[in-house]
């Protein structure tokens, strides 16, 4: 009866997954199906994800992840082949039946859904472990647990939504019977997120420190066991698979040898605490022993994995100054503007004093589990703002519990408790009552999107060539042209990016000199692409961009392309050559 009663459970639980999945995705495709339809994706990530895509599709090797249009000469992507196989397959598969533009729009709705209703009744499947009362309402939270639901979103396909999913597989893990099997499915989903990117680093960190707790108090060490030998042997494989041709390649910001030897290295102190723990009986000898091994590691991997702790730390000067400070989901909470800040913060800060309330009054191992992995989510918004999506979703539990209990107290109470378990209230909230700075404005005509499709059909129309154009477009202008873009967001890509910025910012002689060594054949000028930069800088008119926007281009660019609204695009003469004729 009991089985039966599980499988019963899952069942509901999936359903009430999967129809709320559906039911959003068809909204916001609906929403967004003018740019959609264009395969004109929500992010520069998404688009170039799709291009990479569409590459190995046409031929490009399983391990060449390079973008060979980008850069100065092409750039080695710190990606991995292992998000690209879901979407990959599927249109694959549903080409040939519609169409390749048909097949990829399908691939771009289809795969972030199914990534989303994965989450939401692994989300759900948490709340059960702790109550089974609340597993239902948490999925409905977590259907709203804002800014995480911005990943799933049709037409997010890159790897973020996998990490969260696979981040949430590790919670269910952990909060399940601790064995040999739970223990291998947390070192098999940290392998897989390690191997995807970097970015879950410190949360796989703390699964691992969780299983070490429970078993340095006392308990039996299968799990340990299972975790270390998953992830262990989970990175050979990968190791087999999914390494790319820059294996090599000197940084720890991606699948690279030398983060996958820190990785590796690491996965042998659960198994070697867990085999020799079994004749630790005493807590004090365990701790004792986990430290001589912490230490004989430290000498082991500092070597090789400095460079771990500053992953960004070879971005040239300028770009940390121009464009990574820039970016609004990798500022610190600290330094990100304040409404910004509140509205990715705030669902991750109620649901956490919502769960240490649960946890005060109903203690349990799961609570603590679940607890911890918000601690560390809000830790890394004080470096980076994108680690509230982990939190916002594994607030669903308490903010679930908390909307049971208020139902007992009256409507007013179950109101408010809805009010603040609603992730889209605290950006509003932000919006209305934080003041937001106000945007810069380097000159009259910015506003208008860079990236929008009639930038990019102009572009299309000009015969192939290299384009330098603002860092925010590069992604875009690769996947709808067939041009060579000097800059794009990616931090490898610093010679690119840093000649992009020099080009812009350096008098009209020396401007031409950059694009001569450049080979550029196309200036693409868009004033909204540089609002971050210094007014005062900006319209400078001893700068090339200070000309721009006073629309006095040097004799050497010749405006092509027609009406497209603020952006201009310009030939770049060559020597003694006669301009193109405008098109």
């Amino acid at each position: 009866m009991g089985r039966q009663r599980y499988w019963r459970s899952i069942a509901g639980d999936t359903a009430l997954a999967v129809a709320i999945a559906t039911i959003l995705a068809i909204v916001w495709t609906w929403r967004d199906w003018p740019m959609l339809s264009q395969l004109h994706l929500p992010d520069t990530d998404d688009v170039m994800r799709l291009q990479q895509i569409r590459d190995w599709l046409a031929g490009q090797s399983f391990r060449d992840v390079s973008q060979h249009r980008l850069g100065p000469s092409g750039l080695a992507m710190h990606w991995s082949r292992l998000p690209d196989l879901v979407p990959g397959a599927i249109i694959a598969e549903l080409a040939p039946m519609l169409g390749r533009a048909h097949a990829e729009l399908a691939a771009v709705i289809l795969w972030p859904s199914l990534l989303f209703a994965a989450a939401l009744l692994l989300t759900g499947r948490i709340a059960r472990v702790i109550d089974p009362a609340i597993a239902r309402t948490a999925i409905i939270v977590a259907a709203i647990a804002y800014p995480v639901t911005t990943l799933f979103m049709p037409g997010r396909i890159d790897h973020h939504g996998f990490q969260i999913v696979l981040l949430l597989v590790m919670v269910r893990a952990l909060v399940a019977r601790p064995g040999h099997a739970s223990g291998a499915i947390i070192g098999l989903a940290a392998c897989a997120s390690l191997v995807i990117g970097l970015e879950t680093a410190p949360f796989i960190l703390a699964a691992g420190l969780l299983v070490w707790i429970a078993w340095a108090a006392g308990r039996p060490g299968a799990q340990l066991l299972g975790f270390g030998l998953a992830l262990g042997l989970g990175l050979g494989f990968a190791r087999i698979v999914f390494a790319p041709d820059g294996w090599g390649f000197p940084a720890c910001d991606g699948f690279t040898r030398i983060a996958w030897q820190s990785a590796q290295y690491a996965s042998f102190a659960p198994v070697i605490l867990a085999v020799a723990g079994a004749r630790m009986v005493s807590s004090r000898h365990r701790i004792a022993a986990s430290g001589l091994i912490a230490l004989a590691g430290a000498a082991i991997l500092f070597p090789i994995a400095r460079g771990c702790a500053s992953p960004y730390g070879a971005v040239d000067p300028l770009l940390a100054r121009l464009w990574l400070d820039n970016v609004g989901e990798a500022q610190s909470m600290l330094a990100a503007p304040a409404d910004i800040a509140f509205g990715y913060v705030g669902l991750l800060a109620v649901g956490l004093l919502a769960s240490l309330g649960c946890a005060h009054r109903r203690p349990s191992l799961a609570w603590a589990m679940v607890i911890g992995f918000q601690l560390v989510s809000l830790a890394l918004c004080f470096l980076q703002l994108r680690g509230a999506y982990a939190g916002a979703i594994l607030a669903a539990p308490a903010l679930a519990a908390v909307i049971t209990a208020a139902r007992a107290r009256g409507t007013g109470w179950l109101a408010g408790a809805w009010l603040g378990s609603a992730g889209m209230l605290y950006p509003l909230a932000a919006q209305a009552f934080v003041p937001a700075p106000a945007a810069p404005d380097i000159g009259t005509i910015g506003g208008q999107d860079c990236t929008g499709p009639a930038v990019m059909t102009a572009l299309a129309r000009l015969p192939t060539g290299t384009v330098i154009a603002p860092i925010d477009l590069g992604a875009y202008a690769i996947a709808a042209t067939r041009h060579r873009l000097i800059a794009a967001p990616y931090h490898r890509n610093n010679a690119g990016n840093a000649a992009m910025y020099r080009f812009f910012l350096s008098p009209a002689d020396r401007a031409r000199t950059i694009a001569a060594g450049l080979g550029a054949d196309y200036v693409l000028f868009c004033p909204a692409g540089f609002a971050t930069l210094d007014p005062g800088l900006a319209r400078a008119p001893n700068r090339l961009i200070g000309q721009l926007l006073q629309g006095r281009p040097p004799g050497w660019l010749h405006p092509i392309g027609g009406d497209i609204g603020a952006s201009r695009i310009f030939a770049v003469e060559r020597g003694l050559s006669s301009p193109p004729k405008p098109l």
